[in-house]
């Protein structure tokens, strides 16, 4: 056909960049990004993690190359990956994947996909995505890593909707299967079909969402969490027994209280609030007394050494 639509030549384009995909840059250099900038640079892909501060970036050295080192020793008895030698290769080749560093125009400029793992701020996370826009490939994706907050708001700072949809990790991001790959009513079928096929190469399990609230983990597991706290502050039962009751009654491997410790208080506080805020008549997204109290009191669980349960930091 002599003459193509901009339509038809975005999909094109992003059909090719499906195939293309060899350049990540994950922006954002925290527990989060630092772990899918080590599983996609543990996949073989030439990896980019960019953040602002020289320190984070120091911080998420230390942690892939402590994260690398437990693979490389569980590694180092399996035959499979050719013992001591074959490991010292992985974990060598895995480092040399991977470039940490400030330059954000440099590292976006090269790559493929990028994929957002900042501060959960809507306001960030569109300024961000204003600045990559302008100086991302034409046919790069993007994706963002959000838990919580809406794609399609924050694509809308974007004008390459078509190329934008979520990629949700779960921490450790080396450890955890899932990635839920979540497509706004803009999302083009072809940038779907690219970023399921990247998180199946990242050896995820995938599973598909709308871009609904909490898409589909944190939708059914903050309310979860949020019931516990409720029956906690009515009085109904203690934090050990709620959580004693769901791991040898459900089958559960934590507690909803331990869970909530391990994830982060404010994390959970953050995501109710938002919720909240754009549903005020959903009960099940109304904020929690006992909840805010931890927070404020800056008991956000296993990282600060206390929240339902103390802790040995």
């Amino acid at each position: 056909m002599a003459f193509a639509s901009l339509a038809t030549k975005r999909a094109l384009a992003t059909s090719s960049a499906m195939q293309q995909i060899k350049k990540v840059c994950v922006i954002g250099g925290g527990q989060m990004g630092s772990g899918i900038a080590q599983v996609a640079a543990m996949k073989g892909y030439d990896t980019s993690l960019v953040d602002v501060s020289d320190q984070i970036l120091v911080d998420a050295q230390k942690n892939i190359t402590k994260s690398l080192t437990k693979i490389q020793q569980k590694f180092s008895q399996d035959p499979k990956y050719g013992y001591l030698e074959g490991a010292e290769k992985f974990m060598s080749d895995a480092l040399q994947r991977m470039t940490l560093t400030t330059d954000m125009k440099k590292a976006v400029s090269a790559a493929d996909i990028v994929i957002e793992s900042i501060v959960e701020n809507m306001d960030a996370k569109q300024k961000l995505f204003v600045a990559v826009d302008q100086i991302a490939p034409p046919q790069c994706l993007f994706a963002s890593n959000t838990s919580s907050l809406p794609i399609t708001e924050i694509a809308s700072a974007t004008k390459r909707k078509d190329r934008f949809g979520g990629l949700h990790f779960f921490n450790p991001v080396p450890v955890m299967r899932l990635v839920e790959v979540i497509r706004t009513s803009e999302t083009a079928d072809e940038t779907f079909n690219a970023l399921w096929k990247f998180g199946e190469t990242l050896g995820k399990h995938c599973v598909q969402c709308k871009d609904t609230p909490g898409f589909i983990v944190n939708r059914l597991l903050v309310p979860y969490l949020a019931e516990a706290v409720r029956l906690l502050e009515r009085g109904d039962a203690t934090v050990e027994d709620i959580d004693d009751a769901m791991k040898f009654g459900a089958g559960y491997p934590m507690g909803p209280f331990e869970l909530a410790d391990f994830v982060g208080l404010d994390v959970n506080k953050f995501i109710l609030d938002g919720w909240h805020k754009k549903y005020p008549d959903v009960e099940l997204f109304k904020p929690l007394p006992v909840l805010d109290k931890h927070v404020a009191a800056g008991k956000l669980g296993r990282k600060t050494g206390e929240g339902f349960y103390k802790y040995n930091k």
